[in-house]
């Protein structure tokens, strides 16, 4: 099994704090204001920083819970409070949300959905139980539920992140905020194109095609639009 000593931890921010400059901090120890934030599906392979090359402090505001959902785990009709908190007090206006392929979330929602199987651990069926309804919808609609499951899988996936972006476009808590929300999957399987480690744009708001987002994005980066559902 998979397991860290102190002596680990203790070198790998040995060499954190070895890299930074003595002024790294000087210009937010009092104070945050990140243009970003960032919904991200949490798993190990996904870095938030990494793929959006941060290297500075206060650039991007970084909560993640598993299947990047962005409602509140008790009040549906909610924000997630950590997404809300940079909106509402660090004066952040640009909102990332990022599923991946292969989601394990998702992949445990749509079991669900199948064959009526739950997590044991209730904490952990809650937040994949908050996915469900998403993967009926997905099934019901654009999502290809004949296919092979691993592509059913990253469908969803991209299916969800136009779910939780339409969410967040069209709720009240987010009204004359002047917030823009974009839509992307982390590509770690190759599934888009064949650069791993790759974010593609599959929504802005509740508006998910292609063309119509290209418009949005200059042309040198019109490669990064795609979709797995269009």
């Amino acid at each position: 099994m998979p397991r860290a000593t102190i002596s680990e931890l203790f070198e790998r921010n040995r060499r954190h704090v070895d890299s930074l400059s003595e002024t790294y901090f000087d210009d937010v120890v009092d104070q945050q204001r990140p243009p970003v934030v960032s919904l991200c599906c949490s798993d190990s392979r996904v870095s938030q920083e990494a793929m959006f090359d941060v290297r500075e402090p206060n650039w991007l505001f970084t909560p993640s819970n598993i299947g990047n959902v962005a409602a509140d785990l008790t009040e549906a009709d909610e924000v997630d409070g950590s997404l809300l908190y940079p909106i509402r007090h660090t004066d952040t206006r640009t909102v990332v949300v990022v599923g991946h392929t292969g989601c394990g979330a998702v992949t445990a929602a749509y079991d669900a959905v199948r064959t009526g199987d739950r997590p044991a651990d209730a904490s952990i069926a809650r937040r994949v139980d908050a996915l469900v309804p998403v993967v009926e919808d997905g099934l019901g609609g654009p999502v290809d539920g004949d296919g092979e499951p691993k592509a059913v899988v990253d469908e969803l996936v991209e299916y969800n992140v136009r779910q939780q972006t339409a969410f967040l476009d069209g709720h009240s808590s987010l009204e004359g905020e002047d917030v823009t929300v974009f839509g992307f999957v982390y590509d770690l399987h190759c599934r888009y194109d064949d650069d791993p480690g790759a974010t593609y744009l599959v929504s802005i708001g509740d508006e998910t095609d292609p063309d119509a987002l290209r418009a949005f994005v200059p042309d040198e980066y019109e490669d990064g639009v795609r979709s797995l559902l269009a």
